[in-house]
């Protein structure tokens, strides 16, 4: 495979320093002073180079074998094709990219980690759910951990020796985490007793690390029902000795491994915790935090998934563009009625340059919106008062909606993918049926799309004191839309206006709704609110690709027009890729935007179905 099939390389690069200006961070933050344009670059091709030499070879041998389980040791063996490549990954140091000096990290803005966290994902996800849970743990034990355990597992996670988890899910608390059962009961030491199983725990057990090192939530004794009563305990497979090395086995095993449609080389564990009543657990924060510290994990993890999901279609795009330039099959349709025409290549066939600009439209504006919600976290770390604040509005707006909408966008276009492939997509011979399963976990876990919307409309727009979506992002986006006036084509920018009115008009709908108490109404409609947001998103975020596109491409191609233009543009490479941004954007804009009307309006329609269907009525199920 060429080094720059995986992802779209030219266009990473365009995002993060035409639109975003990551190279100009040194000047305005002293933090990254030390780092300009040739450093990320650098580090970008060495991304590239590790995700395609190194982790996407193992991609298809990691999803062959699986995890294996064995139950007399109660341990996991990964896909051995898969420890070469992860210690390549740590030791160049990756894990730790974004992250403060302080622990071992390099303190790059966090859109430079999420750049290459997207080549990683391409090559392969289940091989990076390994560390990456590792990172989302190691993040909370950095804000939370106890002095003096802390910088023992800072130490050894941010180095691979050590591994991580999130243990949240129980049997009977997955999306109610209020319901758990697991217990702590303190010790006259500090520490905690800790007893209970949880299922779905990604990464729970392997034979890669050390260590394990379990984020768990657990009630302590006399402590109220609900989640306000969780608390979360750091709980390692063995304990910590004082100087950091591994102690005696601490009471905490990997029950068993589910047998899953995809990601099959990350090991999805039941781990059972106590089961003789000698697992210790350190409190993270104090007690009852648990819920609002695990947070923190999650918000990161959310962030991650909704870049599980443009990683999936952008390589699911990048191997669909390659097999339609290279599969020869049927005439051109300008030539259907000449006999001795030739075949072509399926890359001529209007249908299947159809689904490639589809996607193409998507992959490039969902890229937009991750490494923008990335940026916003760099500047998080830098800016004060009300930059500040506004900063953390506009993630904590938009977590939900990156999430959901480039997860569900993934299995949408892993699926096109396998239609241009045909056949051939459907066979394991060839890659992209393996990113279509792949793809539709992600629509599950870190909170499923149906509670990513309740949490958009209900929290972040309809309860919020603050008015987010009117007094920030509407406020954004329009900004952006004057910016582009006079540069991009006003027709675009008046589509967008236009669409950032109806689903502010949807907004006061709602709220006129929730005023009147129809809750069941507006949790039946968080959902499609949420697709029709993730639409007029991935609108604005193609309107910030055009103001520099549309420019850029003009200053190369000067005063040529007609078969010199075109000649010119498709000899130069940068030319190539800005007009091809162009054409991807006016193509989301006259065949995916409009569609927002109909959702909007299906919305306002009041239907009331959904609350009417009862149980019985769903009838033809399989009798229980």
């Amino acid at each position: 495979m060429a080094l720059n099939q995986l992802v779209d390389a030219q266009d990473v690069r365009f995002v993060l320093f035409d639109i975003l200006k990551t190279d100009a961070l040194g000047s305005k933050f002293s933090k990254y002073e030390d780092f300009d344009q040739d450093v990320y670059d650098e580090v970008l091709g060495l991304a590239e180079t590790i995700a395609c030499d190194e982790i996407y070879p193992a991609s298809a041998e990691g999803d062959k074998t699986g995890c294996l389980y064995d139950g007399e040791s109660n341990e996991v063996k990964i896909p051995e094709a898969y420890h070469e490549p992860m210690k390549a990954y740590y030791e160049a140091g990756f894990l730790g990219l974004g992250d403060k000096v302080e622990v071992g990290g390099m303190g790059m803005p966090q859109e430079i980690a999420m750049s290459c966290y997207e080549f990683f994902l391409a090559a392969s996800v289940p091989l990076l759910m390994y560390p990456g849970l590792s990172h989302g743990a190691m993040r909370v034990i950095e804000d939370y951990g106890p002095d003096g355990l802390r910088e023992k597992c800072l130490e050894h996670m941010i180095s691979g020796k050590w591994g991580g988890t999130m243990c949240l899910t129980e049997a009977d608390a997955g999306s109610d985490v209020g319901l758990l059962k697991s217990k702590a009961v303190r010790q006259d030491d500090g520490t905690y007793l800790i007893t209970g199983q949880n299922i779905f725990i990604s990464s729970g057990d392997n034979d890669f690390y050390d260590n394990m090192i379990h984020l768990k939530l657990a009630r302590v004794e006399g402590a109220p029902a609900g989640t306000k009563g969780l608390s979360i305990f750091i709980v390692p497979k063995y304990r910590i000795n004082d100087d950091g090395s591994n102690g005696d086995f601490n009471d905490v095993i990997c029950a068993g491994i589910e047998h899953k449609m995809g990601i099959k080389g990350s090991a999805t564990c039941t781990m059972s915790f106590g089961d003789n009543n000698d697992c210790l657990g350190y409190l993270l924060g104090e007690e009852q935090q648990g819920m609002k510290i695990m947070f923190k994990m999650m918000n990161e993890e959310r962030i991650g998934v909704g870049v599980m999901g443009l990683a999936l279609s952008s390589t699911a795009y990048m191997h669909a563009v390659t097999y339609a330039r290279n599969r020869v099959q049927g005439k051109n349709i300008a030539d259907m009625m000449n006999p001795d025409a030739l075949p072509v290549t399926i890359m001529h066939h209007p249908d299947v340059k159809r689904m490639l600009l589809k996607m193409k439209s998507y992959v490039e504006s969902m890229r937009v919106f991750a490494y923008y919600m990335s940026h916003n976290e760099t500047l998080e770390h830098c800016l004060e008062g009300e930059e500040l604040k506004e900063a953390r509005a506009i993630g904590d707006l938009l977590r939900p909606v990156l999430k959901s909408g480039c997860t569900d966008a993934a299995v949408d276009i892993t699926s096109l993918a396998v239609q241009v492939y045909g056949g051939y997509g459907y066979c394991s011979d060839y890659p992209v049926e393996q990113l279509m399963r792949d793809a539709k976990i992600t629509a599950i876990y870190e909170g499923t799309n149906g509670i990513q919307a309740a949490d958009l409309l209900m929290r972040k727009i309809l309860m919020n004191k603050d008015q987010y979506f009117f007094s920030i992002f509407q406020k954004r986006v329009s900004e952006t839309i004057s910016q582009a006036r006079g540069i991009v084509d006003d027709s675009l920018c008046n589509e967008l206006e236009m669409a950032l009115g109806d689903v502010a008009d949807a907004v006061l709908f709602l709220k006129d709704e929730m005023k009147e108490g129809k809750f069941l109404f507006l949790f039946s409609q968080a959902k499609p609110f949420l697709d029709a947001l993730f639409l007029v998103v991935l609108a604005w975020c193609h309107i910030m690709g055009l103001n520099k596109a549309v420019p850029k491409l003009q200053g190369i191609v000067g005063d040529l027009k007609g078969e010199e233009k075109i000649k010119k543009i498709n000899d130069d490479k940068e030319a190539a890729h800005l007009q091809g941004r162009i054409l991807s954007a006016e193509y989301f804009f006259t065949s995916e935007l409009p569609k927002l009307s109909g959702m909007i309006d299906a919305i306002k329609r009041k239907d009331s179905s959904v609350i009417k269907m009862s149980s019985t009525l769903f009838t033809g199920a399989l009798e229980e």
